[in-house]
């Protein structure tokens, strides 16, 4: 009978043990980011760039996982009510995290109880488009233009609620000019819309469209933010270009369901921080017309109330809130 005892005891000992291992050994298979939009829009590039230097640095895969629809909130509550061991989530971005919760009624998920916020990852500016159709190729013109032709051109955007969308919006009421918003699903569509001439203007994350732009296939007008961009620097901003104080961008952030591991996070956020400081990623980041950004999850909670904050009085402005 002392054999039995003796090895419930060391299974009683070597199980604590084993759990305890068991805690600190994330990750320990396949992670997965969902991403609120179609393949090949900015939030999913940055993802996908993201995810394949993180799988580099983990050891384990990270599959970027498409959940387009409802201006990213499928995506959203699915993170939201996912298991949070770690291996579900998001790359989340301004439209989700801060527009719409002002922009609808009402939400299947709350931004501040239902995320574990990781880090902030880039700023993506938007960029003022139009088809070469259009006779003009500044925003002074193009103001004077929409003035002389009210209500001809509309603009696109990769969504209802998309910062996009609301740069859109926006710009209409600087300007005191009047274009329809026609929402797309999703950036790659919009800039078919473009190419196409289905549409004459947009709004645009900048990854989307600087290679038709640098062969003439579009025209960029403005971009959104202050600062120009490195990879389009003939391109004045917005403010540059007579709409003082125009400045509205996409942040992405990396996101898990409430409740997760710190240990994980902290994780999560060392290894984005080791990327983002490698000198090819920064390049090719930029390249794109991203503005890298790591600053730890402290910084990023304060970033997400900002953005919640600012873009809650803009809706409020434009009178945009969903009925």
């Amino acid at each position: 009978m002392r054999r039995p005892v003796l090895l419930a005891l060391t299974l009683g000992m070597t199980l604590p043990a084993a759990a305890a291992h068991a805690q600190t050994a994330w990750p320990a298979k396949q992670i997965r980011i969902l991403v609120g939009y179609a393949a090949g829009g900015s939030t999913d590039v940055t993802a996908r760039i993201l995810g394949q230097a993180l799988s580099e640095r983990l050891g384990q895969p990270v599959i970027i996982e498409n959940r387009p629809g409802a201006a990213g909130n499928l995506a959203a509550d699915a993170t939201a009510k996912a298991d949070p061991d770690g291996y579900t989530l998001m790359m989340g971005t301004s439209t989700t995290l801060a527009t719409n919760p002002s922009l609808y009624k009402s939400l299947p998920f709350d931004v501040h109880t239902d995320f574990a916020p990781i880090t902030l990852t880039a700023f993506i500016p938007n960029l003022l488009v139009v088809n070469p159709s259009v006779p003009v190729t500044n925003v002074p013109d193009f103001i004077t233009y929409l003035k002389a032709n009210p209500d001809r051109l509309n603009f696109g955007s990769a969504g209802n609620g998309s910062s996009q969308h609301i740069a859109g919006a926006l710009f209409n009421s600087l300007a005191g000019v009047r274009m329809i918003h026609v929402p797309y699903r999703g950036g790659t569509a919009l800039v078919n819309g473009l190419l196409t001439g289905e549409i004459q203007s947009g709004w645009s994350g900048l990854p989307n469209v600087i290679s038709q732009i640098n062969v003439g296939m579009l025209r960029g007008l403005c971009v959104s933010v202050l600062k120009r961009a490195v990879s389009l620097p003939n391109v004045p901003t917005c403010d540059e270009a007579g709409i003082k104080g125009f400045d509205v961008a996409d942040m992405l952030g990396l996101q898990g369901p409430a409740g997760m591991s710190p240990k994980a996070v902290e994780r999560l956020q060392s290894a984005i921080a080791k990327i983002m400081r490698e000198p090819a990623m920064a390049e090719r980041m930029v390249t794109l017309g991203m503005d890298m950004q790591e600053n730890g999850t402290a910084n990023y909670v304060q970033f997400m109330k900002d953005d919640l904050d600012r873009y809650a009085k803009v809706i409020d402005r434009l009178e945009l809130k969903r009925k």
